[in-house]
């Protein structure tokens, strides 16, 4: 099981970070976007650190509002329910 959310992290972190750089280069060229709502579901999925990743390495999406806030909000979602699932599996070995 630990394999596969690895696994499944690290793909879908990688290819986050890839359609930041395709979107970027998209706008760039003046072609077809990739919807705001696409690149926060994957974030929403568990790509925020490929989409924090790459914002910067784009150049990015950096001061959009409220995609910002948005992908801000999600970080924070996901770092909140990280520190409890660890607090519960840390009580369930302790049985406390």
């Amino acid at each position: 099981m630990i394999l596969f959310v690895a696994v499944y992290l690290g793909v879908l972190n990688l290819l986050t970070f890839a359609i930041f750089g395709f979107d970027k280069a998209a706008a760039a060229e003046k072609r077809s976007r990739v919807p705001e709502r696409a690149l926060l579901t994957l974030a929403a999925l568990g790509g925020s650190p490929g989409a924090l990743a790459a914002r910067p390495v784009f150049r990015h999406k950096t001061r959009k509002q409220p995609f910002s806030a948005w992908l801000t909000l999600i970080v924070f979602v996901q770092v909140v329910a990280v520190v409890i699932g660890l607090v519960v599996w840390r009580r369930s070995l302790t049985g406390a």
